[in-house]
């Protein structure tokens, strides 16, 4: 549902394109990463996802969308894992994301944890990753595809106004979003070396999608650090 959703709606908010690198490709059972700049970039992510490879996702997200009548639900049925920030049931999202890939399905998932409290619209490189990507690909062995997205935050950045603002006035400005599908790779088990390799990816895909909207933190510096 989330897919279809996302790819029916996503053309009425912006215009969306999608570039891969020559070797992309998302086998069974694959992780896949991606930078997380906006509350809008799962979508963008899912209708590039499903337009050019065919591929519905589970996504590992913020467990607060389960609260959320009717989404909650459907975000159960369809196999999609809640991520519990913070608490003791946090780590348990990787054992139902491992799960998944077991049975063959592909896991997205934001390595960077958050969302950026930056409050323009601009893009910038990704934050720091944390280690859960690294864990997960070190148990179950799984490839994994690095994701880079730009222009989510052209939709909705910032406060609640602005975020309601940029939504309510997106279909008027139609921005240029821009998806770009990396080669998978295997991540070594070492979870420092796996993190650090898996994040220049990520930041490399990021930098093809930034630099086809031609956003100027694109064009050269290296990874924002959290704060």
């Amino acid at each position: 549902m989330l897919s279809r959703l996302a790819a029916r709606v996503v053309p009425f908010f912006g215009r969306l394109t999608v570039t891969s690198d020559p070797g992309a490709r998302v086998e069974p059972g694959s992780i896949l990463v991606v930078n997380h700049t906006s509350l809008a970039d799962p979508a963008l992510v899912l209708a590039a996802l499903r337009g050019r490879l065919a591929v519905e996702p589970v996504l590992l997200a913020t467990s607060g969308l389960w609260r959320i009548p009717v989404l909650g639900r459907a975000l159960t049925r369809e196999g999609h894992v809640p991520v519990h920030r913070g608490s003791a049931h946090a780590a348990a999202a990787l054992d139902h994301a491992a799960v998944a890939l077991a049975s063959g399905r592909h896991v997205m998932l934001y390595a960077e944890g958050r969302i950026p409290p930056r409050r323009d619209a601009a893009e910038n490189p990704p934050e720091a990753f944390r280690t859960g990507l690294a864990r997960l690909a070190r148990a179950t062995g799984a490839p994994v595809v690095p994701i880079g997205q730009a222009g989510a935050r052209r939709i909705t950045s910032g406060g609640r106004a602005k975020q309601l603002a940029g939504v309510l006035t997106a279909p008027v400005r139609r921005p240029c979003l821009h998806v770009h599908i990396g080669a998978p790779l295997r991540l070594p088990d070492d979870v420092a070396a796996a993190t650090e390799l898996a994040h220049g990816a990520v930041t490399e895909a990021w930098r093809t999608a930034a630099g086809a909207l031609g956003e100027p933190a694109a064009l050269g510096g290296g990874p924002r650090r959290r704060d």
